[in-house]
């Protein structure tokens, strides 16, 4: 085969597609970058614990702390403990003038690449949450919170959660390369949004425990699995998958429902208003999914408009989904079994 020829050309850019896969694969084999979190109750009027968590890796801890307004003081009443991948500290919070009406910062979150979640219950019952990111990393606190309070910050956590979820959006991304024709798409992924819904409501809610690092291990095998179905229907083979791709949609998605569950579980829901905590983050995770759906079908559409892909660049995708997916398998199943 002449290095120069048609068929040489394709396979050596699909080599370096694949090698930037993999590389892609390395920063991304995190489940997600999880944010910060800060737990604030009323205690007695105008004082309060705060339990702050911020993410950790083996050698840095992120340099973020909250900050109130001019007449609150904030004192550490306890030493940091490590817990589940966070440093956790505990503080005691007093001020000479209610919360309402103030101002919350994150202070070196506009330094970061995560987003803080600032849940506050108060005695009478009002309860905030605020989502505090590195643009815009202060909120004044309402005097009067409302419905929306909650359900736009868990929309926005589960929107941020799906797009940074890069094992999900492989897995969906394999179904649609499989699924043929829109209306079994739609099918398709209809059925995987119903299964992960139940079984994130029912970990969330606590009916359901499973540790998390087998499902997370579990979760890539998953994607190898689809990797090597779409390489048997390129090779003209009927697959479980092909013939019934809303079953193995359905199947695998109660498993990722428990990954989007133990992320949830990091920073937890406000005790005061978990079906509706709860019902926005499902609501921002199919928001999330079906832009990326949409986005994918838009490209599909364009390569199609290309007829007679050799068979080599038409095995470029299941190839880089499962290297990718096979090096999350070995680092999830290394992270637990050491």
């Amino acid at each position: 085969m002449s290095l120069r020829s048609p068929r040489w050309i394709v396979w050596r850019l699909a080599f370096l597609l694949l090698a930037a896969c993999t590389a892609w694969s390395v920063p991304a084999s995190a489940h997600e970058v999880r944010p910060a979190y800060m737990q604030l109750r009323e205690i007695a009027p105008d004082r309060y614990d705060v339990l702050w968590k911020v993410p950790r890796t083996d050698t840095t801890v992120l340099d973020v702390t909250p900050r109130f307004g001019p007449g609150f003081l904030l004192v550490e009443t306890g030493n940091e403990a490590i817990v589940n991948g966070f440093v956790v500290y505990h503080y005691r919070l007093t001020g000479d003038r209610p919360l309402p009406g103030t101002r919350l910062e994150i202070a070196g979150l506009d330094q970061t690449a995560i987003d803080a979640l600032a849940e506050i219950e108060l005695k009478d019952g009002r309860h905030y949450s605020y989502l505090l990111q590195p643009t815009d990393p202060a909120v004044t606190i309402e005097r009067d919170p409302t419905f929306w309070t909650v359900a736009k910050t868990y929309v926005r956590l589960g929107i941020e959660h799906i797009w940074l979820g890069f094992d999900h959006l492989l897995f969906v991304l394999a179904l649609i390369i499989i699924t043929r024709g829109a209306l079994r798409i739609v099918k398709t992924i209809t059925a995987f949004t119903l299964a992960h819904s139940i079984t994130l409501s029912l970990a969330t809610l606590g009916l359901v425990h499973v540790p998390g690092p087998p499902v997370e291990a579990t979760i890539a095998l998953s994607i190898v699995f689809l990797a090597l179905e779409i390489l048997r229907t390129l090779e003209g083979k009927e697959t479980l998958t092909s013939r019934k791709p809303w079953l193995v949609a359905l199947v695998f998605g109660l498993l990722h429902g428990l990954g989007f569950a133990g992320a949830l579980a990091d920073f937890g829901l406000p005790q005061s208003a978990i079906p509706l905590a709860l019902g926005s983050f499902n609501v921002g995770v199919e928001l999330g999914q079906l832009a990326f759906v949409f986005a994918v079908l838009g490209l599909m559409r364009l390569l199609a408009m290309r007829p007679n892909w050799p068979m080599p660049a038409r095995r470029l995708a299941p190839y880089a989904i499962g290297s990718i997916s096979m090096f999350w398998v070995f680092e999830r199943l290394s992270g637990f079994l050491v």
